[in-house]
């Protein structure tokens, strides 16, 4: 039987310097989405400049994703072995260089080279930081963290917004690019200088105490199904937001480039309250003794079913106040199941097997990444009007959206999980370690033993 950890072994403090690396990890994550956002904001620009059409600026939103995936596996797997430190300085360097060819004159094929070089490097991001700042703290406080690391997401879009608009309409779209690119060079120093890894949790010492599980049985798991299905529809409408928000701004509602930099803040701040309420009720409702089921799996897929209702009526609305305020609602409540998803595939992932089963999680779900912006395009020239376009392509979003989020009702259980996967570990490997063995190191996983 697996032994239950004591109060004495969980009343784990938080290691000095671990808020430190919660800043400088929502920095990255900052940097990370004023790098995605960037396109989209200089959309009716780029398109003006290299006259594309429709389906061909939707290619170049989606050629962000085409490695990303592939990129956030073989790193994640890397991350199982290499100190996270020095994963994420390689991964800003490659963000900030790949900036930099458009600050120059270029056609649409060097643009889609460097967005899918950028995509590359962006990919492992969220995962790689997650399990990164989860050698910072323990389960139960893992929430708040992770929550403020999703924000970087979206104050990423608060301060880039404004300031990248500023350049592109007093300047041009070229030197926003360049912008980013000394932004992602100088994280990257202070990185190097203050980066460090955490002390709990050390992957190569816990390989001698905690049994794995094989990758089958974690992959197909019921939680971490959940958790891909929910995300997708999440991560869909984020993707629309990122490519197509500030054009349907512009084009579609008739607002003008430096209106549309403003009005383009609203998901973000709206997801950003979304996202650290999500996070501060899970903990709040965790240390009131509700399972793990209630406090993150409903609390972070209930909300992609109403975002869903809210964003299917957009088209019914008829005031351009009205379309704003349904599209913002809608999709904003879609960034509670960020905060709950990593936290929940930790409680029953072993350690040495995290970074992996994080990136393999965010590889999965940002696939809708290279679906939805393609779809949107390809539905826009389509479409009788221009305006038709963009409500179809938001009434798909809708359906996307509540159909995960009820999957995500009926397939997040994490407390049943790592209760079932951690019964058939101790099956596999009998031998129980005293939990004094792991307590210097992270006795939440004596429940492994």
């Amino acid at each position: 039987m697996a032994a239950q950890p004591t109060s004495k072994q969980t009343a784990v403090q938080t290691p000095k310097g671990a808020w430190q690396i919660t800043f400088l990890l929502f920095l990255f994550m900052l940097v990370n989405f004023a790098d995605k956002i960037v396109v989209g904001l200089a959309g009716v620009p780029i398109v003006t400049e290299l006259k594309l059409q429709p389906q061909q600026f939707g290619l170049l939103g989606s050629s962000f994703f085409f490695l990303f995936s592939i990129s956030a596996i073989v790193v994640g797997f890397i991350a199982n072995r290499v100190p996270a430190r020095w994963v994420l300085l390689v991964l800003a360097l490659i963000w900030a260089l790949a900036q930099f060819p458009m600050v120059g004159t270029v056609g649409l094929t060097t643009l889609l080279i460097c967005r899918v070089i950028l995509g590359a490097g962006e990919g492992p991001a969220f995962s790689v930081a997650a399990h990164a700042i989860y050698k910072w703290f323990p389960d139960e406080k893992r929430t708040l963290p992770t929550a403020i690391l999703s924000q970087g997401s979206a104050f990423g879009v608060i301060v880039a917004v404004p300031a990248l608009n500023w350049v592109i309409v007093n300047h041009n779209w070229h030197y926003a690019f360049g912008a980013l690119g000394v932004v992602g060079l100088l994280w990257a120093l202070a990185w190097l200088v203050l980066g460090k890894e955490g002390p709990l949790a050390e992957v190569s010492s816990m390989q001698a105490v905690e049994p794995k599980i094989p990758y089958a049985r974690l992959l197909t798991s019921r939680t971490f199904i959940g958790c891909i299905a929910a995300t997708f529809g999440a991560y869909w409408a984020l993707s629309l937001g990122l490519t197509w928000f500030t054009p349907f701004i512009v084009r579609g509602l008739g607002f003008s480039q430096q209106q549309a930099g403003f009005i383009s803040i609203l998901p973000w701040v709206f997801g950003a309250t979304i996202v650290l309420l999500t996070g501060w009720i899970s903990q709040v409702m965790m240390t009131r003794g509700v399972s793990t089921r209630g406090a993150r799996g409903v609390l972070g897929a209930a909300p992609l079913v109403v975002g869903g209702a809210i964003l299917a009526t957009l088209p019914y609305a008829h005031s351009t106040g009205l379309q704003i305020a349904l599209l913002v609602a809608g999709t904003g409540l879609s960034g509670s199941i960020y905060v709950v998803c990593p936290p929940m595939i930790g409680e029953f992932t072993p350690v040495s097997q995290r970074g992996a089963m994080i990136a393999i999680y965010g590889a999965l779900y940002t696939l809708s990444g290279i679906i939805a912006p393609a779809v949107m395009g390809s539905v826009i020239q389509h479409s009788a009007t221009l305006l038709d376009g963009y409500f179809t392509g938001f009434t798909i979003n809708a359906a996307i959206l509540a159909a995960s989020g009820l999957l995500g009702l009926l397939l997040l259980w994490p407390n049943t999980e790592r209760a079932r996967l951690a019964g058939q570990s101790v099956a596999t490997h009998p031998t129980v370690v005293p939990a004094k063995a792991c307590e210097s190191r992270d006795p939440y996983r004596v429940m492994w033993l």
